[in-house]
């Protein structure tokens, strides 16, 4: 890249909490490629979690965060200058909506990368023959590719206060390893059994191994399940620690775990930013769109096993393929 930009915006419609781990692969590509560039992060048309939850996992990362900005919806937009004085060396457009884009192409720039219209409003395209990749995050890597003139990497490892690593440090010490097991999901239909989780908790339990299980809010409810069946198990986030649980404790503990194993969900995306060997299970959503990028990721379909509905994945596959993970 031959004239480094001193200031980068990035423009998104909102970031709720999946779509802000979703995107922590990018925003971390993002810092590495521009260290010396202040970015700034535009949420036109709702809140953001860079701005809430997760702003301590960004501070070092992004040096300005806008959020409900009303800036990317409204015909009567074309004839206003959003963001009024100010100007960027660079804008990344990362939605596709073609309004939205030329609200955003007002701001002045230098450099305007965006894939709306297939690339028609972009300073820069790609090559003959480009074809759109369905996960999303590449996408967003691929735009940034564009920008940069740099193929995306990932180096620097996400900040997370010492409270929280020091905690889960407490209830996970070091000596066996810790396999993280994830059962939750946003819908019934994108869950493996439990009683399959079980299963495979009993078939990996030993004195060298030892069951971690990541439960959110809405799991609470299998919690005295699984207690009663897996008395062994480990279930930090139910713990008395004296802390407020959420995503920055359960990436601390995260970092603690060999590998893990979980449903397509939110705590996919949370673990796959905790930068450890991670299976992902899926059942009707699609791994080539919502796969997290992570650089140690497998994982098993149900449609490998003649159906969309997550019963039809062995016990046995499971075991093999997180056994995978845990020897190489």
């Amino acid at each position: 890249m031959e004239n480094v930009p001193k200031t980068a915006l990035v423009y998104v419609g909102l970031d709720f909490i999946g779509d802000g781990l979703m995107k922590l692969p990018f925003v971390r590509a993002m810092r590495n490629a521009l260290p010396e560039t202040k970015i700034t992060w535009l949420a036109g048309k709702g809140s953001s979690v860079y701005n809430g939850i997760l702003s301590p996992l960004v501070s070092d990362l992004l040096d300005e965060v806008i959020d409900n900005a009303n800036i990317g919806s409204k015909f009567s937009e074309l004839f206003s200058r959003p963001l009024q004085e100010r100007q960027f060396d660079l804008i990344i457009d990362t939605q596709r909506r073609v309004l939205t884009t030329l609200i955003i192409r007002r701001i002045p720039h230098l450099v305007f990368i965006s894939g709306s219209a297939n690339f028609l409003f972009s300073s820069r395209s790609p090559e003959k023959g480009y074809k759109k990749p369905k996960s999303m995050i590449q996408q967003m890597l691929n735009l940034l590719e564009l920008a940069t003139e740099k193929n995306p990497s990932i180096s620097k490892q996400l900040k997370i206060d010492d409270k929280y690593i020091n905690t889960a440090s407490h209830f996970l010490p070091n000596g066996p390893k810790y396999v993280g097991f994830s059962p939750g999901a946003g819908g019934k239909k994108k869950c493996w059994p439990l009683e399959n989780f079980i299963e495979l908790a009993k078939r990996l339990e030993s004195k060298l191994v030892k069951i971690v299980f990541l439960l959110g809010p809405e799991e609470k409810k299998i919690y005295p399940i699984l207690k009663q069946k897996l008395p062994d198990a480990l279930f930090p986030e139910q713990e008395e620690h004296g802390m407020q649980n959420g995503p920055l404790y359960s990436m601390a503990v995260s970092r603690r775990l060999s590998a893990a194993v979980s449903n397509d969900s939110g705590n996919m995306h949370m673990i796959a930013a905790s930068d450890i060997p991670l299976l992902v299970l899926y059942g009707p959503s699609s791994p080539e769109k919502f796969s997290p990028f992570q650089r140690k990721i497998e994982t098993i379909c149900a449609k490998d096993f003649g159906g969309i509905e997550m019963e039809r994945i062995p016990v046995e596959s499971v075991q093999k393929k997180l056994n995978q993970l845990l020897n190489d």
